[in-house]
C-alpha cells in the first residue's frame, strides 16, 4: 500500500524517543537551521545533520520499520538526529518539491534493508515449519535443557518447603544473599523465568506494610509453575506451552499471520541491570485483536524496535502460541497508512475485571491484562486515584506506579470531569492506564506513560 503524504505527527516523533534526554534534543534538532540535503522518497526520508567536528552526520530514516541508521556515535535507537529529521519532516521541513533521488550512502542502506527482508520472505517460504538443520541434535538438546530444569525445579521446590517450614518471618532476616543465590542456581539450570520470580521473591522481605502476606502469594505462584513444569507433560497442550514460557522456554512464532490496519496503542520500556524491555501495544482495527510486540536491549541500550503512539500501520504479525496469544512478531515491513483512526471497543469497570479473570483461568502468573474501559471518569478517592464508570456503580484503583507518574495529571485534564475511553494494563494490584481518548477527538491518541 502507498503511504506517501502519510506522515507522523510531532507527537508520534517524541514517543518514538527512547527517554527523555533524547526527546529534548531530538526536539532542538527539528528546525531546518542543522540540516542539509535533506530529501524523501517512499518510505525513507533522509538528510545530513551538522555535529560537533567538520564532517555531518548522515541519518536515513525507513519509515516501514521503522529503523533508523546515523553515523554518529550514539547507542540510543532511535537517536536524536533521527528523531529531528523526523521531527522536521512532521513539520513540513522537507517539502516534496524539494525531494529527489536518495543519495547514494542513503540509497544503499535501504536497498541492503529491502534486500534482507526479501531473503528472510524466500527462506521463509521455502523452509518447512518447524525444520532444523539437525533435528536429532536438537531434540537432544531440548531434553538436556528439560532435565536441567527439571533438576532446578525440584531445588526451588525444596527451598520454599524451608522457608515455610522456618516461617516466613524468618525470611525477613536471612537476607537478600540467599535469594540470589538460589536464582543464580535457577540460571545454572537454564530456567531464567524461575530465576526472575526468585529475585522478586528476595526483593520482598521488610519491603513495607504487610510484606509477609505478599511473600506467601507469591511463594504459593512459584509453587504452583514448579508443580506444573513438573507435570507438564499431563498438562492440556495450550496451558503446557504457557507453563514452558513462563519457566524461560521461548514460544516460537508459529501461528497464522494476521493482516490488518494495526493502531500503536502504548509504548514503554523496562529496566532492569541485565536488559532492557520495550513493551508496544497494537489493535487491528479490522479484527479487533489485541497484540503485544516485546523488544529487547542489552543493559544501558535501547531496543530496536520502536513504533509511534497514535499511528495508523498496515503489517504483517505472527502470534506466538500460549498465554492468550497476545505476543506476536512483526513483519518487516509496516507501512504507515491513512484512514479514520478510532479507539478499541471498550466496556465498563466489571467487563474489564471478567476479561482478566478470564485470562487467569489460562495463565495464573498474568500480572496484568490488556483492556479499554469506556466512559470512566478519573476521580480521587481516600486510598488514591481511581477510574469509575459514569453512573457510579464500579471503580477501578490505579496502580501506585501509575499515580506517581505525570500521565495521571495528563488524563485528568482530558477527561475535566467527563467520560473517556482509556486503555491499559488490569492486574492484581489495579488499572496502569496507558492511553486514552476524548469523545471530542476520538481519532486522537493521547499517551500517559
Amino acid at each position: 500500500m502507498n503511504a506517501m503524504g502519510v506522515r507522523w505527527t510531532a507527537e508520534q516523533v517524541l514517543a518514538l524517543a527512547p527517554d527523555e534526554a533524547s526527546r529534548r534534543a531530538g526536539s532542538e534538532l527539528g528546525t531546518a537551521g542543522p540540516w542539509s540535503e535533506t530529501g524523501s522518497g517512499e518510505d525513507a526520508v533522509w538528510g545530513l545533520c551538522k555535529g560537533r567536528g567538520s564532517t555531518p552526520y548522515r541519518t536515513v530514516v525507513d519509515t516501514t520499520g521503522p529503523a533508523y541508521s546515523c553515523g554518529c556515535p550514539s547507542r540510543r535507537s532511535p537517536c536524536k538526529h533521527a528523531l529531528g529529521l523526523l521531527l522536521l519532516r512532521a513539520a513540513d521541513g522537507i517539502a516534496a518539491e524539494d525531494s529527489s533521488p536518495a543519495p547514494d550512502w542513503a540509497a544503499r542502506w535501504i536497498a541492503g534493508r529491502r534486500g534482507r527482508a526479501g531473503s528472510a520472505d524466500r527462506r521463509t517460504g521455502d523452509a518447512t515449519p518447524g525444520a532444523t538443520a539437525d533435528p536429532e541434535a536438537a531434540r537432544r538438546r531440548a531434553e538436556r535443557r528439560a532435565a536441567r530444569i527439571t533438576s532446578g525445579a525440584r531445588e526451588l521446590e525444596q527451598r520454599l518447603a524451608d522457608l515455610l517450614r522456618g516461617g516466613l518471618a524468618a525470611a525477613g532476616q536471612a537476607g537478600y544473599g540467599l535469594w540470589e543465590e538460589t536464582a543464580a542456581r535457577m540460571v545454572d539450570a537454564q530456567a531464567p523465568g524461575l530465576a526472575g520470580r526468585v529475585r522478586e521473591l528476595g526483593a520482598i522481605p521488610s519491603s513495607g506494610p504487610g510484606w509477609p502476606v505478599r511473600l506467601l502469594e507469591e511463594c504459593a505462584l512459584t509453587h504452583l509453575l514448579d508443580r506444573a513444569w513438573l507435570a507438564a507433560d499431563r498438562l492440556p497442550a495450550p496451558f503446557a506451552t504457557t507453563v514452558r514460557t513462563r519457566v524461560g522456554l521461548t514460544s516460537p512464532a508459529g501461528g497464522v499471520p494476521v493482516r490488518d490496519h494495526w493502531l500503536v496503542l502504548a509504548q514503554y520500556d523496562a529496566a532492569d541491570a541485565r536488559l532492557t524491555t520495550r513493551r508496544i501495544w497494537l489493535h487491528g482495527t479490522t479484527t479487533g485483536r489485541t497484540a503485544l510486540l516485546l523488544s529487547f536491549g542489552a543493559a544501558g541500550r535501547a531496543p530496536q524496535l520502536a513504533l509511534p503512539v497514535g499511528a495508523l500501520l498496515d503489517g504483517e504479525l505472527t502470534p506466538h502460541a500460549g498465554s492468550g496469544q497476545l505476543r506476536a512478531e512483526p513483519g518487516e515491513r509496516f507501512v504507515p497508512v491513512s484512514g479514520p483512526v478510532a479507539p478499541p471497543a471498550g466496556g465498563p469497570v466489571g467487563a474489564a475485571l471478567d476479561a482478566y479473570g478470564r485470562a487467569l483461568g489460562e495463565d495464573p502468573w498474568l500480572d496484568s491484562w490488556p483492556v479499554t474501559l469506556s466512559g470512566v471518569v478519573p476521580v480521587r478517592a481516600e486510598y488514591g486515584w481511581q477510574l469509575a464508570d459514569a453512573d457510579g456503580r464500579e471503580a477501578l484503583p490505579l496502580t501506585p506506579a501509575a499515580q506517581s507518574r505525570p500521565g495521571l495529571w495528563r488524563l485528568v485534564a482530558l477527561s475535566g470531569g467527563a467520560p473517556v475511553t482509556v486503555f491499559g494494563e488490569c492486574g492484581h494490584r489495579g488499572f496502569t492506564p496507558l492511553a486514552a481518548w476524548s469523545p471530542e477527538t476520538p481519532g486522537e491518541t493521547v499517551p500517559l506513560i
